[in-house]
């Protein structure tokens, strides 16, 4: 196929981790991939070198989703490819948030990149996904998170509201955008411990896990494949959240 025939999906903070492996997953299942990154350029470089030669084209889009003239400019330059068949909202702002050190604008950091963005990015994209020529239509899926369902973590207020804000988005628009557009969304627990900060050291790491029946975390690769199903293959789903996260919802 050519590029103009070519299915494609746009990945927010794609240059890197679950970004990054979702990128690769739905390019090898044969989508041109659209990514954004904030501040990532060498990785995203790298991740549509890497994409290209697989075979998909890869385009780069730098924005910060977190200032809501950027959400709006970049939307603008997406919805003018020659087709938008899924949308992955990826990019995220996670860190912890005790009360004692809770500030009004970091808060609303979160809900920013976490909740609203992606809300104004499918409002942008939601023609160009209706008419997706894809056997299920158009697609949608959001990077939740499992803690957010209903097992809250101490000291992540701002984070874990912002993706409950997420998770009540992928209800509302499943609606709002049927029959054309499915969305849906992934809730992991741990696919990717971070690389600094909080959780970056082994001790935390072996506490999280303790819980976790599986006892190991996930990939990056495990998320990247239940977005990719969702998005191509659950032709008869929407408005689901899918938990992957090793059994921790259980314990």
């Amino acid at each position: 196929m050519t590029r103009t025939q070519r299915p494609r999906a746009v990945v927010t903070g794609g240059a890197k981790r679950v970004g990054r492996a979702t990128c690769l997953a739905l390019a090898r299942a044969g989508l041109d991939i659209a990514l954004t990154y904030r501040s990532s350029a060498d990785q995203a470089e790298s991740v549509a070198s890497e994409i290209r030669s697989i075979g998909p084209d890869c385009t780069l889009f730098r924005a910060d989703l977190g200032a809501s003239d950027e959400v709006a400019d970049v939307g603008r330059r997406l919805a003018e490819l020659p087709r938008v068949d899924v949308l992955v909202h990826n990019a995220s702002n996670y860190a912890p948030s005790p009360l004692g050190d809770l500030g009004a604008e970091a808060a609303l950091e979160h809900y920013r990149v976490n909740a609203l963005a992606p809300l104004l990015l499918t409002a942008a994209l939601a023609g160009r996904l209706a008419a997706s020529p894809m056997p299920g239509g158009g697609a949608v899926v959001a990077m939740c998170d499992m803690h957010a369902l209903g097992r809250p973590r101490e000291g992540f207020a701002a984070y874990s509201m912002s993706k409950a804000a997420l998770i009540e988005m992928v209800r509302c628009l499943a609606r709002d955008l049927a029959p054309r557009v499915r969305v849906n969304g992934v809730a992991p627990g741990v696919v990717a411990f971070p690389e600094s900060g909080y959780e970056s050291t082994t001790d935390l790491q072996a506490r999280y896990l303790s819980r976790v029946p599986l006892s190991r975390s996930g990939t990056p690769e495990d998320a990247a494949e239940a977005v990719r199903w969702l998005a191509l293959d659950a032709r008869y789903t929407t408005g689901e959240i899918v938990r992957v996260d090793g059994g921790r919802w259980l314990a």
